[in-house]
Formats: C-alpha cells, sequence, structure tokens
C-alpha cells in the first residue's frame, strides 16, 4: 500500500511539472522521505536524478517554440553545475546532518512559496520579480555567474532545482525575455541535477528500482498536467501550489525541529550502509 501510494504522488511530481512548469524538486523529497521512507541524502540524490529526467520532457515544448538560449545556459550552467557538484560534495560532510539538509530545504520552500503567491497577485512580466533585488550593474556577468554558483550549491545541498531563484537571474542579470528565461532554466535545472548526482555518487546509497519507478509515474503525470493546463489559470495554479508548499514546509520544520541527534544516529546508519553496499 505504502509503495502504491508513494507512485501515485510520484505521479503529482509530473502533473506540477505540466500545470506550472516547476515545483518537482519540491514534491519528490518529502515523498521519498517521509512515504518511502528512503533517508534524506540518499532522497536528495535520487530526488536529483527524478526531477532531472522529469525535466528532459518539461523542455521539449520550449525548445520547440525556440524559447531556449543555449548560450546563456552554458554560461549561467557552468557556474550552477560546478556549485551542484560542491553542493553535493558539502552535503556528504559529517557535520551536515540530515536534520540541518530536511531544514534548508523547508526554508528554501518558504521562499519559494512566498515567491510564487506574490507572483500569482499580478500579472506575469518582470515587475513580479520585485522581491528580487536590483543588478547593481547593466551587463554583469559576473553577478549572473555568481548567482549560478550559489543556486548550484543549493542544488547539491538540498536537491531543489531553483527554477524560482534561475528565471529571475536570468531576467535581471542576463536580460533574458520572461518566457526565454524559464525554457533556458529547465536546460540549467537538468544541468544541474546530473552534476548534483555526480557528487553524490559513491557516498550514499541509492536504491535504483524506485528511482527508475518514481522516474516512470512523474513521467505520466506530465500527460494530464499538460492537458489540464491549459484550461486552469496559471496564476491560480501559482497561488494554490504556494500556499501548498507552504503547509509542507510547516510539516517539514515540525518533524525536523527537535532532531539534531536522531540525525546524527541516522548518517552514522547511511555511512554503515554505504560501508556494506560496497563491500
Amino acid at each position: 500500500m505504502t509503495w502504491v501510494i508513494g507512485h501515485l504522488l510520484a505521479a503529482c511530481i509530473g502533473l506540477s511539472l505540466g500545470l506550472i512548469g516547476g515545483g518537482g524538486s519540491v514534491l519528490a523529497l518529502p515523498i521519498l522521505v517521509y512515504v518511502m521512507g528512503v533517508p534524506p541524502k540518499s532522497a536528495i540524490a535520487m530526488t536529483l536524478v527524478i526531477v532531472g529526467t522529469v525535466s528532459i520532457l518539461g523542455i521539449i515544448p520550449h525548445w520547440r517554440a525556440k524559447n531556449i538560449r543555449f548560450k546563456t545556459a552554458l554560461i549561467f550552467g557552468s557556474t550552477t553545475m560546478l556549485g551542484a557538484f560542491l553542493g553535493a560534495k558539502i552535503a556528504t560532510l559529517p557535520v551536515i546532518t540530515d536534520s540541518v539538509q530536511m531544514t534548508l530545504f523547508a526554508v528554501m520552500m518558504l521562499f519559494a512559496a512566498v515567491f510564487m503567491i506574490r507572483r500569482s497577485s499580478q500579472p506575469v512580466t518582470e515587475a513580479d520579480l520585485a522581491l528580487y533585488p536590483q543588478p547593481v550593474c547593466k551587463y554583469c556577468w559576473l553577478w549572473l555567474m555568481t548567482e549560478g554558483l550559489g543556486v548550484g550549491i543549493l542544488t547539491g545541498l538540498v536537491g531543489v532545482g531553483g527554477g524560482f531563484a534561475i528565471v529571475p537571474a536570468l531576467v535581471l542579470l542576463g536580460k533574458v525575455p520572461m518566457k526565454k528565461a524559464i525554457g533556458t532554466s529547465l536546460l540549467i535545472i537538468i544541468f544541474n541535477s546530473i552534476t548534483g548526482f555526480l557528487g553524490y555518487m559513491g557516498q550514499v546509497p541509492l536504491n535504483w528500482n524506485l528511482m527508475f519507478s518514481f522516474i516512470i509515474a512523474a513521467s505520466l503525470g506530465t500527460i494530464p498536467g499538460a492537458y489540464f493546463a491549459q484550461y486552469v489559470p496559471a496564476q491560480k495554479l501559482q497561488k494554490t501550489f504556494g500556499y501548498f508548499l507552504l503547509a509542507v514546509a510547516a510539516v517539514v520544520l515540525v518533524q525536523n525541529r527537535h532532531t539534531p541527534q536522531s540525525s546524527k544516529v541516522s548518517n552514522h546508519n547511511s555511512t554503515r550502509m554505504v560501508a556494506r553496499s560496497f563491500k
């Protein structure tokens, strides 16, 4: 029954990607941890693969509509990829406990929820980026690459794709139009997922069968998501999803408020599992 419920929820990952073009990572991690019982570090690595793979489906219509700037994706993506790899390596340090990672994940969810709710209250234009700091220079690629490094590190640490931070960075720092920024961000998320996962490879135990079955379930979920997106207002979807993220973030914070010691034990057990897996 747990397996069935988990995979039905996994379909919601694809449904989210099909409906609003994002939100996959913030759904995948809690499902893997709290429903399927996967240790957080392993769940983050698996989330990177699941979301990165399903995002390939999401990028196809943007590629057909020529809404991807490959040069910008390579410039910005090169630093996010480096950041994702570094973030994954940092996550494997003993000081970064499961509780620290899940708490940081919940905080990132809160920021994403607030940004999504605020954006849904007005037309989708560059004015939606009021919460984001304005660039200090007109053509500041250095700031764009610095932003990419920070987003990448967060991706590696907590498995969040970072689309809510990548899009405004591309618009404000890279001078990319909104539609092209959304398509370009999906390509960057794929880059991040690959390098972040490579940073975890050999460091945490992975359930490959569960990962592949989640990919299939999430991919199937994108089909009805893309269909219903034609009939449901995007702003209403974003606002509803934003409030849902607030609720999930609150649950994650409550779950981790008094668990520093248990996180140390969990990390120790995870290390022992890794050691056994390589024997």
